[in-house]
């Protein structure tokens, strides 16, 4: 009896655990190269112990796709410039 509960018990730790990393690090796979002006919200998220690097989610607004969230690599100088682009939008109170 002792060593059932005992597997239920690390089975249950194992499934939080898994869990757990699926919520904290959503950037899987890194999202396309966007327009500035579709950006309706950069969201900007440390880095976790399950993740290599920061999370830079974007949502993205078009006519024809509607909102959309995507993954960018804070790598690529596409993404610094969306960001440099961001502070300077936001700090001009748009």
């Amino acid at each position: 009896m002792k060593l059932l509960t005992a597997a239920l018990l690390l089975l249950f730790i194992a499934m939080c655990v898994a869990s757990a990393e699926g919520v904290k690090c959503k950037c899987s796979r890194k999202g396309p190269k966007i327009r500035f002006s579709n950006v309706r919200k950069l969201e900007i998220k440390p880095r976790y112990p399950f993740c290599v690097e920061e999370m830079i989610i974007v949502t993205l607004w078009t006519r024809v796709r509607g909102e959309q969230q995507h993954c960018l690599n804070p790598k690529r100088q596409n993404t610094v410039r969306l960001l440099k682009w961001y502070r300077v939008w936001k700090e001009k109170g748009r």
